[in-house]
């Protein structure tokens, strides 16, 4: 255990430094290997007799500063230290400069003088990183665990170090950027996203007024080993290799928009670690504990964790052990019936497509994918349109051992960047234009062409291979043998990004297979129906469901482009008898049934069963599609990204229980759980958040939970997002509100965000919106909180039933509209706004965006754009 610190208080410090408490500020002298004495600035939150001590290590050219949020979020009985190095911070200035070795000693020597003896966590950032590695490494007998933010240990393969700080150290600059002048100082702050406050800009530059305080900043850069022969490069590769076989717990916390240390950084961390947690704050850059504050309640939730008594997990369900997701395939190798029919424009790598063939193409192409590098727990990112190729392409990976990784295209560039990257592709496989987005996104590893390019396209995109010259490849090498098992990573597939940055979401082989399994087995599917997919997730299960599939003439990842024309054209083309959309999907068909002809409706008069998910389906749309699909009875299973799907009812069932509730539900009804599928309610409480035990309460609100076999097995490399949704073991909290009724009915009244905090207590949205939406003069509603948590006023936003492009994008609505809406909406209404259209998802083109919403109504009722306007006013 650490004992008390001889130290001494600081008045030197200056005064009022944003969020330091001057209390934290110690000064002791300490003598190093040389019997030379040294004055060392430490910041320690002075806590005697500790359980435990966190050891933070700042890098160039920051100081203890930078670890203020963690001092002050200690957990409970823990130490913090926190030293300037010497010649950084207020520490005493060197009159020579110190190598690696000598500075991981001196941390050496400060910690024994501070009388630290373990266990202790170890807290670095940039170069402070490999000193804290270093450190760890001597002291393994005191070690509990570490913890990294955005640093390096070593350069990887063909790498040469980050670019900004070789410009750096380039003859005759350093000494002008780093010590002559406050340019390194100050630009090390202005890459914060967001930008810091001036204070804390100031703050950080506070110690390093003068080149004769800035020494240690060049003495710093010029020990970064970047040529094999430097003096440190040594000791920094006996650190790089020695942290391989660290066995304690370690925490990997990262900001992608670091131009420092990039992803590659994090990769190479990562394979040193592999045991690591990790966790992306997307948005965040280079000085992460700045960027993103709750890093600090992490590390404390890390530390507490460590000796937490482990809690046993709930099996999951069985699933059985002999399945594949390609396993259909396997059984149908001698059927030359169409397995796969792309339709009209969706023809890439070919419109039909056998069972048998599709076979031998996967098996040709898994063998083709291994022997050009592909390997076992490689991931796969996939940039093709749904067609031939792309199935083929998904079963491959599958069966090669890869997993595939999924984004949607609707994310933008930046949006699919910030996602491929973080997934750490090995490989991409794409059309000419995927594969172009994937050079202009930088991803690494192999690149595989989804069709045939001309040899100048070949070299511009840095293809390896086609999906041609796999097959032959695969072929000449034979099969690969299958030794896959049930906990493999089989998929990481993105969230819409609707409520915040899209997340992965890893799903391991017996997870898919139980995926696979239940949809087989709630719908009653059998190797008699035939499906048409107009959903992105269902587009590419067909093969593995073992019913033959078609994919529309569509762009699946813009659902409101299918008419009903070419829904029936895909219907017409496999005489499919199933059909899934999503809600956006159907109400363009609705739109466009006018357009059908006879021979049309005939095909979509045989379908049997229609599904629609991924955003509510209001009831009035269902029994629209009658008129399309007369025969069709119509389900809306509910789930999501992580658990799909989760309940399901069908018209008849979501109008009987709207009926039961009187014409004025409070959710809309999504059903009951389907079977091997779990549902539990954790109860808000008066602030919203969802803290209750989990249970199955008739009418109690709160957030909607639930455990299968299918359920996703975590979030990729979001460490804090994982351990929120899943710390009741064995269930996934899903973000989503609702309450069960009497008869087990799951009712979804909104997302936990989305809560709006009354002084009152909570109100969701989505019975409010019902309510307010069942006015005639209303086409849509969207009920959002503005103000202080606590004591929200909540707002309803309608967009008037009728066009009128005329209409301000963004109003108050007229008295009339507004005691309307307030008397339907049976709560405190506040303010009643107009909009000419709400905000929804790029993925279903259904969901309304209301944290936009809420963001455009704070504005306009604060007079920041057109001031209060009402019509007439």
């Amino acid at each position: 255990m650490s004992g008390p610190a001889p130290l001494t208080t600081n008045p030197a410090l200056p005064k009022g430094l944003p969020g330091l408490d001057p209390a934290w500020s110690r000064r002791l002298t300490v003598a190093d290997a040389t019997g030379a004495k040294h004055e060392w600035h430490v910041l320690d939150n002075g806590v005697r007799e500790p359980v435990g001590t966190l050891v933070c290590v700042h890098g160039n050219p920051t100081w203890s500063y930078l670890w203020r949020r963690l001092l002050a979020a200690a957990p409970p009985g823990w130490r913090v230290i926190a030293p300037d190095h010497l010649g950084m911070g207020f520490s005493a200035r060197l009159t020579a400069p110190r190598s690696l070795a000598e500075r991981v000693a001196d941390l050496g020597d400060l910690t024994a003088a501070l009388g630290v003896t373990g266990p202790v966590v170890t807290v670095g950032h940039d170069w402070g990183g490999i000193l804290s590695l270093g450190w760890a490494l001597a002291h393994r007998d005191q070690l509990r665990g570490v913890v990294l933010t955005n640093t390096a240990v070593a350069m990887p393969e063909g790498d040469t170090g980050p670019a900004l700080i070789r410009a750096a150290d380039l003859p005759g600059v350093r000494g002008a950027v780093t010590v002559g002048t406050p340019l390194f100082v100050r630009a090390t702050t202005a890459l914060s996203w967001p930008p810091l406050p001036a204070g804390v800009r100031n703050a950080f530059a506070a110690p390093y007024r003068g080149a004769g305080r800035r020494g240690s900043v060049g003495d710093f850069v010029a020990d970064i080993p970047f040529a094999p022969d430097h003096p440190s490069r040594p000791d920094q590769e006996a650190i790089a290799e020695g942290i391989r076989d660290l066995d304690v717990p370690a925490l990997l916390m990262w900001g992608p928009r670091d131009p420092v240390f990039g992803e590659r950084y994090l990769t190479d961390l990562r394979s040193r670690l592999p045991h690591a947690e990790v966790h992306r704050f997307e948005g965040a850059s280079h000085l992460l504990p700045e960027d993103a504050p709750r890093y600090a309640a992490a590390v404390a939730q890390f530390v507490a964790d460590l000796d937490a008594p482990p809690v046993p997990a709930l099996p999951r369900p069985a699933v059985p052990a002999d399945r594949r997701p390609w396993s259909a395939l396997t059984e149908r190798a001698d059927d030359d019936s169409p397995a796969v029919v792309t339709v009209g424009g969706n023809t890439v790598g070919g419109g039909t497509v056998s069972w048998a063939a599709l076979h031998h193409r996967v098996e040709a192409l898994a063998a083709g994918l291994r022997a050009a590098g592909v390997q076992p727990g490689h991931r796969v990112a996939l940039l093709v349109e749904p067609s031939a190729d792309l199935t083929a392409s998904v079963y491959a990976v599958w069966r090669a051992g890869g997993a595939i990784v999924v984004v949607d295209r609707g994310l933008g560039v930046a949006g699919m960047r910030r996602a491929l990257r973080g997934a750490s592709v090995d490989a991409v496989i794409g059309t000419a234009r995927g594969l172009a987005a994937a050079r202009a996104m930088g991803l690494p590893g192999l690149r595989i062409a989804a069709g045939r390019l001309p040899a100048t396209a070949r070299r511009a995109l840095g293809v390896d291979h086609d999906l041609t010259e796999l097959e032959r490849l695969g072929r000449a090498t034979g099969p690969v043998p299958d030794e896959s098992t049930a906990t493999d990573d089989r998929a990481v597939l993105f969230t819409s990004g609707a409520t915040g940055p899209a997340k992965g979401v890893v799903y391991t082989q017996a997870q898919v297979v139980a995926q696979i399994a239940l949809v087989r087995e709630a719908y009653g599917l059998t190797a008699d129906d035939r499906f048409v997919a107009a959903f992105a997730p269902f587009a590419i299960l067909g093969p593995a469901l073992g019913i033959a599939s078609a994919v529309p003439d569509i762009d699946v990842t813009a659902p409101g482009t299918l008419t009903a024309p070419a829904l029936a054209d895909a219907v017409a083309a496999v005489d499919a008898t199933v059909v899934f959309a999503a809600p956006a999907a159907l109400r363009r068909v609705v739109a466009t049934a006018a357009e059908l002809t006879d021979a049309q409706r005939g095909a979509l008069g045989r379908v049997r069963l229609v599904m629609s998910a991924g955003a509510p389906v209001p009831s009035s749309l269902l029994r629209a599609l009658r008129d399309v699909l007369p025969a069709a009875e119509a389900h809306t299973p509910y789930g999501m990204t992580e658990a799909l799907p989760v309940t399901d009812v069908s018209l008849a069932g979501i109008e009987a229980a709207e009926q039961e509730a009187g014409g004025l539900p409070d959710g809309v009804c999504v059903g009951r759980p389907l079977p091997g599928v779990e549902v539990r309610v954790s109860p808000l409480d008066a602030t919203g958040a969802a803290v209750g035990p989990l249970g199955t309460a008739p009418g109690v609100t709160g957030e909607v939970c639930v455990r299968g076999a299918h359920v996703k097995d975590r979030y990729d490399a979001l460490w804090i997002t994982e351990r929120l949704s899943s710390r009741d073991a064995g269930w996934h909290r899903t973000g989503d509100v609702g309450h069960l009724d009497a008869d087990g009915r799951l009712w979804i009244e909104g997302r936990l965000p989305h809560v709006v905090t009354t002084a009152a207590g909570p109100v969701t949205p989505v019975g409010v919106e019902q309510r307010v939406e069942q006015l005639p003069e209303v086409a849509a509603a969207a009920a959002v909180g503005i103000g202080p948590a606590g004591t929200q006023a909540l707002v309803v936003v309608v967009v008037p039933a009728g066009r009128d492009a005329r209409r301000p994008a963004l109003q108050l609505a007229d008295d009339e509209l507004t005691e309307a809406v307030r008397e339907r909406a049976a709560v405190r209404v506040a303010a009643v706004l107009t909009a000419r259209r709400l905000p929804v998802d790029i993925r279903h083109q259904s969901k309304v965006d209301r944290a936009e919403v809420a963001r455009q109504a704070a504005r306009l009722l604060a007079g920041s754009r057109t001031g209060l306007r009402r019509p007439g006013a």
